[in-house]
């Protein structure tokens, strides 16, 4: 039977605060349930948040139009009303770049819209598509959620690193590309993935519940794709941090009956269909 060390009880201790930091450091994602490690405070990551909208908007012309900007407020209260955070200090911007089709909500509500979106997103009900899915990711934490991979990451090559220090230098480097390739196409874009696929989710819940039409989001996304294939982008969906448009679309398509539902539920749609979904198990 070994002897424990000074040495021995030295390298239990690292893996043993890691192992309580990620028991500790577990919360429930909104609406899915999932289980998710956030290693960042809260207050930090609305630190963080608020220093990059700052960043983003000195660096930036914003929209003078001011039925647009009215647009995207109106659209944007109505989401953040329904969320699980409805109380954050919520700020929504449009910003003025056609060449940009995107839009971002930073830790602490910080929402911003580039015009470029307005192309695609031509109804309201298209533009919460777009807006509660960048809601979802900030409600969700997903941001704090990537920056704690990253940091198990970090730890991992670490180990690596130990672990191998007795090996040949060229071993060592071909130990850590093999490691930086493998965390990535293994671990961070496979969650990036989930993450877009889960922002998805609880955006078709918020904007059913803030009065838009679910069925948007598909059409919203068909457009987007056909974008895509016009202009000959395609990047395989094992090297990509978003899922693929066709898994997209399918899955949202597979996530309307609930979001219709709820659309229903809160007074959209026919009588007979609020009804009917009132009585459905």
């Amino acid at each position: 039977m070994g002897i424990l060390t000074v040495k021995n009880i030295r390298s239990l201790i690292a893996p043993l605060i890691l192992i309580i930091l990620i028991i500790t450091s577990c919360q429930t994602v909104p609406v899915t349930e999932r289980q998710s490690l956030v290693l960042v405070g809260e207050y930090e990551e609305l630190q963080l948040g608020l220093q990059a909208y700052r960043k983003i908007l000195s660096e930036s012309r914003l929209s003078s139009d001011p039925v647009l900007v009215e647009r995207v407020r109106h659209v944007g209260r109505r989401i953040a009303a329904v969320s699980h955070k409805p109380d954050l200090p919520w700020e929504f911007n449009v910003i003025e770049n056609d060449d940009i089709v995107n839009a971002f909500c930073l830790p602490g509500g910080k929402v911003g819209v580039y015009t470029g979106i307005f192309k695609y997103a031509t109804t309201d009900d298209e533009l919460a598509t777009v807006m509660s899915h960048e809601i979802a990711h900030a409600i969700a934490r997903h941001g704090a959620e990537r920056m704690s991979q990253m940091l198990l990451v970090q730890l991992g090559g670490i180990a690596l690193n130990v672990a191998m220090r007795e090996k040949g230098r060229e071993t060592l480097q071909l130990a850590n590309i093999a490691y930086g390739v493998g965390a990535g196409v293994l671990f961070i874009l496979p969650y990036s993935r989930l993450h877009e696929e889960e922002a998805d989710h609880i955006g078709l819940i918020y904007m059913a519940k803030a009065g838009y039409n679910p069925e948007a989001a598909i059409s919203f996304w068909r457009k987007m794709a056909k974008e895509k294939q016009e202009k000959g982008v395609r990047i395989p969906e094992f090297l990509s941090t978003h899922p693929s448009d066709e898994r997209r679309v399918k899955n949202l398509e597979k996530l309307l009956p609930e979001a219709m539902k709820i659309y229903r539920i809160h007074g959209h749609g026919s009588m007979e269909e609020a009804i009917h979904a009132r009585v459905q198990p």
